[in-house]
């Protein structure tokens, strides 16, 4: 992310009196404010109103002075003013600068930062249902969904049409276990306060090195000002106590703070550890809560009450009412760049948003992006280095296997050196880790007769067999379709094969080498609910697993005391491609999933399958070089002129009609003059790589410029001199992380 300039002053929470003109933003798709009347009373900047939108009444917010273009008399009057903490005046420059920075219309800034059912809903109670421990007379599916999700969410309560989403029944279904006395109807407060937090409950002892680090983030807290401290800490070296220090300094100080996540999946683990620390559970922000959880949490976090949110990327958006520390944890972690929609990086918005409110920033990692590292070399960021393990851990030693002499036989993807460490590991009585990220049984099904690949009907991407669910996936789309016995294309039967090994695959081949080994594959689509993944993460780290088999998932953040193998199935899969970060992610992918081995008093080592034995990301990992594979790195970008060195913005084009989005796209291309007369450029158009996604055919520009150039208002411009019809849509994504 670019360097941004302070936010401009603003005329505060003016109180506009009746009869004035003010703009109001809403949530709508208009990308614009509306001006409208205020009524009898007055209102202030950044109250929350109703007003009418033709027919309709939507929610929207009071942004200031209105634009006065539109005839007095014919302006319509702001229905009522909502009973809702009003969105302060460095929200709303934060939503501002973000949709300035990402080129995102500012409704969907709004959308993002309002995201809750029943928002506006005046407090009070509101009926629930719990189970009351009594069975039903007979169990049906629906019956057995809705006991699930309780047993999925807990026993907390939902409002009756969010348990019948949840478990996909009937309200018929509810009414009659009511009738049986299997749930109860209660009316519960609709907003209840948060457990107090203790920032001196429970701290844990901290090593010196740890020590020294947690006073000085405390320091950063205590100075009320905006600052970023990068945290860069091997694997099992205590980063989440140290930043819990900072978190507890923000509590004592009558601050909030913020801690990000990467994966939902670590949220319980987390949650734990939090309770442990502060006496008390924090406000949660995720897909995986409730409605109502949901709702809960904005109103806390507006009031004040949520003094401390452990949420996904969204979790930036939370109207603070005060907050003092924002914390990235795995800042390097990829999940934290927003794909679709609003179009952001979670650990470049922490920064804006922390630049906004004064407040201080922690960007934990044992393997930080090169942004994040460039920003410390350079002085802008502040660095804290835990170089060793806690208490009496050590990390695991490192070494490749050249699969160019141990040779792999046909069709098997673990070697005999790996073979013959695991079987070791089996009669220690130890956990072997065997990591390949690549989900499924196989990448390709392929046609032995005719060479037909098997392929979604929506997209141009090839269908991954799912043998365990027993379809073929896409993993673009989502469309499933079932394994064919015939091929689609020839018709003869018996010929479809399997091509490459996915997880459920290496799974298949491990029960034929180990058959009485206990087996566990930890995949984020085999799980049933993101509970259950934690479920048997906490199943396999209490020993109930003898080698487990995993995805990236396992690189996140979880400890194994048993685990002292990890075995990288294919090291190469990442580095295949035109990814300018392919060796940066490959690294950081092998390293963290290589410090899930040797925890407590128990030596780990980790094996890397490999045909580039040589290549500088994997010798930079058995050397633990990371400084000199970072200089490196940021050698090689500087001098193409790549981020962090450089500006990048992807553009995609897609429509429904091929040879007019052609046409489209050479226009564009034609006035990409207005780019590379202030420096910029453009190549392209050009199919995307994958060319068709949901029936929707996409072309793909990419703009390079200068580290000075001021990027978005060019691409503002030059997006508006050629504007493609109406049935096409052109997404323009700054500082991409994929180019796909």
């Amino acid at each position: 992310m670019e360097h941004l300039n302070p936010p401009s002053p603003d005329s505060g929470d003016a109180v506009f009196p009746a009869g004035a003109t003010v703009a109001v933003l809403t949530a709508e798709g208009l990308d614009r404010m509306l001006d409208y009347r205020v009524p009898e009373g007055g209102i202030a900047a950044g109250a929350f109103v109703e007003v009418p939108l033709g027919p309709r009444r939507v929610m929207g917010c009071v942004w200031g002075e209105g634009a006065g273009d539109f005839p007095a008399e014919k302006l319509r009057p702001i229905t009522r003013a909502l009973d809702l903490a009003p969105l302060r005046r460095e929200m709303r420059d934060f939503l501002l600068r973000a949709a300035e920075y990402t080129l995102t219309p500012l409704t969907h800034m709004l959308r993002l930062a309002t995201r809750v059912p029943a928002l506006a809903e005046p407090p009070g109670a509101r009926p629930i249902l719990r189970l009351s421990g009594t069975r039903p007379d007979r169990m049906t599916d629906a019956r057995t969904r809705v006991i699930a999700a309780f047993e999925e969410y807990g026993n907390l309560g939902f409002a009756p049409s969010e348990l019948a989403h949840l478990a996909g029944v009937s309200s018929g279904v509810l009414k009659g276990l009511e009738a049986q006395g299997v749930l109860l109807r209660e009316d519960a407060p609709r907003d209840p306060p948060y457990p107090p937090l203790d920032p001196g409950a429970g701290p844990r002892p901290l090593s010196a090195l740890q020590t020294a680090a947690a006073a000085e983030l405390r320091g950063a807290v205590a100075a009320r000002a905006y600052s970023t401290t990068l945290l860069k800490g091997v694997t099992g070296s205590g980063k989440t106590e140290v930043y819990l220090e900072a978190v507890a300094e923000a509590l004592a100080a009558g601050r909030q703070a913020l801690v990000l996540l990467p994966e939902i999946a670590l949220s319980v683990e987390f949650l734990d550890r939090v309770e442990a620390r502060f006496g008390a559970r924090p406000a949660e922000w995720h897909s995986g809560v409730t409605q109502a959880a949901r709702r809960r949490a904005w109103h806390a976090a507006a009031s004040g009450d949520a003094r401390l949110v452990v949420g996904a990327r969204s979790a930036l958006f939370l109207p603070f009412r005060a907050l003092g520390l924002i914390v990235v944890d795995e800042e390097h972690d990829g999940s934290y760049k927003q794909e679709d929609g609003a179009r952001y990086h979670a650990r470049d918005m922490a920064v804006l948003r922390a630049s906004i409110e004064g407040a201080a920033v922690v960007l934990a990692s044992a393997t930080p992006s090169l942004e994040s590292w460039a920003n410390a070399e350079a002085g802008k960021y502040r660095r804290i280095d835990l170089p060793e393990r806690f208490g009496v851990a050590e990390l695991p030693e490192m070494a490749t296997i050249d699969l160019r002499q141990d040779a792999l036989e046909q069709g098997r993807w673990i070697s005999a050196p790996l073979e013959t460490a695991v079987g070791a590991r089996l009669a220690a009585g130890e956990q072997s880790l065997l990591f390949l990220n690549r989900r499924g049984y196989a990448p390709l099904t392929i046609c032995r007769a005719c060479g037909h690949q098997v392929g979604c009907d929506l997209c141009d991407a090839r269908m991954v067999e799912h043998r365990f669910r027993k379809r073929l996936v896409c993993h673009q789309c989502g469309a499933t379709k079932p394994i064919p016995e015939a091929c689609p294309s020839c018709g003869v039967e018996g010929k479809m094969h399997a091509i490459g090994p996915g997880v459920e695959r290496l799974a298949e081949e491990a029960v034929a080498l180990w058959p009485e080994a206990r087996i566990a594959i930890l995949s984020s689509d085999l799980a049933e609910s993101h509970r259950a993944l934690k479920a048997r993460i906490d199943e396999i780290a209490q020993g109930g697993a003898d080698i487990v088999i995993g995805t990236q998932i396992v690189s996140k953040g979880h400890n194994f005391p048993y685990l002292t193998l990890v075995g990288v199935i294919d090291a190469d899969l990442g580095l295949q491609g035109g990814d300018l970060r392919a060796a940066e992610k490959t690294f950081q992918l092998i390293r963290q999933v290589a410090g899930r081995a040797g925890r407590a008093e128990r030596p780990g080592a980790a094996l890397i399958q490999t045909y580039m034995p040589e290549h500088p990301a994997l010798k930079a990992i058995l050397s633990g070089d990371d400084e000199g594979f970072w200089r490196s790195e940021a050698a090689a970008r500087r001098m193409a002129g790549m981020p962090p060195y450089g500006r990048l913005a992807g553009v995609i084009l897609s429509g429904p009609d091929e040879p007019r989005l052609w046409e489209a796209a050479r226009a564009l291309g034609r006035a990409g003059e207005i780019l590379r007369a202030a420096g910029a450029e453009l190549y392209g158009p050009a199919p995307a790589p994958i060319a068709r996604v949901r029936g929707r055919h996409r072309l793909r520009f990419l703009v390079r410029a200068a580290k000075g150039v001021a990027l978005q208002p060019l691409l503002r411009d030059w997006a508006a001199s050629a504007p493609p019809a109406a049935n096409m849509r052109l997404v323009i994504d700054i500082d991409p992380q994929s180019f796909y």
